[in-house]
């Protein structure tokens, strides 16, 4: 009775074994539990890198909202500049405009001041210019009267200065983003933050609005002005101070590791050898073009869209409050729409997302035009989704750069991208359609009376303003349409298209 079971000798291994599955499992089970912890961590995890980058985001989003949706209605209106120097301004920015990316994109990837080669001491340095230059067209350089050449020589000061500034700082953070991580992971991430930096940002034409109510009380729009000034150079530090690239991380440079062979900096001939070798990329040939219009469309869509919603919709349609409400969607939900579709982006590539952004604006503009101009609510949805669509999709224009940057980087065996220099003749050829949308499109108003309509004097015929209201109608639905059908035939051959499923390295 006292022995040991028969069975029992047989059994010691199948139960030791029998253990062994289970520790296993347990472990495995710990592991699995400590991986989604991990991610979770990770997830909840504020990114240092990805904040210090954002942060000039967030300062240039506040200056540059404000910028873009009060100067053509600060000159026009309150300044009542004259639409022969409002062009001539415009002509010299544009002018400028184009000049200044590739030049300072040149002088900051070959430099040797460290204020000028060194991105984060770019954005550091040219924060405060930047905001001062932001402030300059909310002062008045004295009580202008209607078609004062002073006015007109104050825009160009005014446009030439924001924009020289803007392209320095935000040229510089353009060829951060490309030098921060080659890995597409990591620059979905970036684009996460600057997509909630941006949002943040694009409030301030709301709260702008609200304070200043819609700039009749000129001097708190002066005064909210100087705030976000003051607001966005501390942003900018922000980045200057605590942003790093993998360059710097690895302990090269970026700005000397090209300069090996003893050239001489800024020759002109490395200015072309340079450029050419830029622009004879296919890939960068149809993404230039097609961000041309994109521009235009974008510069068409924040100077305009007020005045359009203003003159097509009628206020007892749509009261002061909603028209806020719209304009302040056009500027904020952008950014929550790309970060919602951050899934998609990892699953289907910024390529295929950009590529339907265009069909749905061209199917979108056709059926407006279709319905016509009666149907006011839904006029007031297309404006407001139009202006959405098209911020959220340029929104995403650094990622197919940055892509070029990488392909130019392989191509011709560099030791360190040519950031500046890409982003910079991108530039070149894009910007001027910021100047060609306002001077098209006030040209064509013109045309129709527009000029009148702030006339306190003369009574314009008021059959005038049917054939403008028409004329606005065809520039709403017909622009985009036109728009979206070259893009799509200039996206579609571009050929990196799957860098989301290339493995991370």
């Amino acid at each position: 009775m006292g022995s040991r079971p028969p069975g029992r000798s047989k059994g010691a291994p199948a139960n030791r074994k029998a253990s062994s599955w289970q520790a296993t499992n347990e472990r495995e089970g710990e592991e699995e539990e400590a991986h989604a912890v991990g991610k979770m961590k990770l997830a909840l995890e504020i990114h240092p890198n990805a904040l210090a980058y954002s942060m000039t985001t967030l300062g240039a989003g506040m200056m540059n909202s404000v910028f873009n949706f009060y100067y053509v209605k600060l000159f026009l209106n309150r300044y009542r500049i004259s639409e022969v120097a409002f062009h001539q301004a415009q002509v010299v920015f544009m002018i400028w405009n184009a000049i200044n990316d590739p030049l300072f994109g040149y002088i900051q990837d070959n430099s040797k001041l460290p204020c000028c080669s060194r991105r984060q001491f770019s954005i550091l340095y040219g924060a405060p210019l930047y905001a001062l230059a932001f402030l300059l067209p909310w002062f008045p350089w004295r009580h202008y009267e209607e078609g004062d050449w002073l006015s007109g020589l104050h825009l160009i000061i005014a446009l030439c200065a924001f924009d020289g500034l803007l392209t320095f700082v935000l040229l510089a953070q353009c060829a951060l983003f490309a030098e921060i991580s080659t890995r597409h992971e990591s620059r979905l991430q970036l684009i996460k933050y600057n997509q909630v930096a941006t949002l943040i940002g694009s409030t301030s034409v709301l709260f702008c609005g609200l304070i200043s109510d819609n700039m009749e009380n000129f001097a708190y729009f002066q005064a909210f002005a100087v705030l976000i000034a003051a607001l966005a150079t501390a942003c900018m530090y922000y980045t200057g101070k605590y942003s790093t690239s993998q360059y710097e991380q690895r302990g090269i440079p970026a700005e000397n590791a090209d300069r090996g062979n003893g050239d001489r900096a800024l020759s002109w001939s490395s200015v072309i050898s340079l450029t050419k070798q830029i622009m004879t990329e296919k890939n960068f040939v149809f993404f230039v073009t097609m961000n041309f219009f994109q521009v235009f469309h974008l510069a068409f869509c924040n100077n305009f869209m007020m005045i359009f919603a203003d003159n097509l919709i009628p206020k007892d349609v749509l009261s002061s409050s909603l028209r806020s409400i719209m304009y302040g969607a056009g500027f904020i939900c952008p950014q929550c729409l790309v970060l919602l579709s951050h899934a998609s982006l990892k699953k289907f590539g910024y390529y295929r997302i950009i590529l339907f952004s265009f069909y749905f604006e061209g199917v979108a503009a056709a059926v407006m035009f279709v319905l016509g101009p009666g149907h006011y609510h839904l006029l007031a949805f297309y404006l407001t989704t139009n202006m959405v669509i098209v911020q959220a999709s340029f929104s995403l224009f650094n990622l197919p750069l940055a892509d070029i940057v990488d392909a130019d980087l392989i191509k011709h065996k560099r030791r360190s991208p040519l950031s500046s220099m890409v982003f910079g003749t991108n530039a070149l050829f894009t910007k001027p359609a910021q100047s060609l949308a306002p001077m098209l499109v006030v040209t064509i108003l013109n045309q129709f009376g527009y000029e009148n309509l702030n006339n306190e004097v003369a009574q314009p015929d008021p059959s005038l303003f049917l054939g403008l209201h028409d004329a606005m109608f065809y520039l709403v639905c017909l622009v985009p349409l036109c728009i979206a059908v070259v893009q799509i035939l200039t996206w579609t051959p571009f050929s990196i298209q799957n860098s989301h499923m290339t493995a991370a390295h």
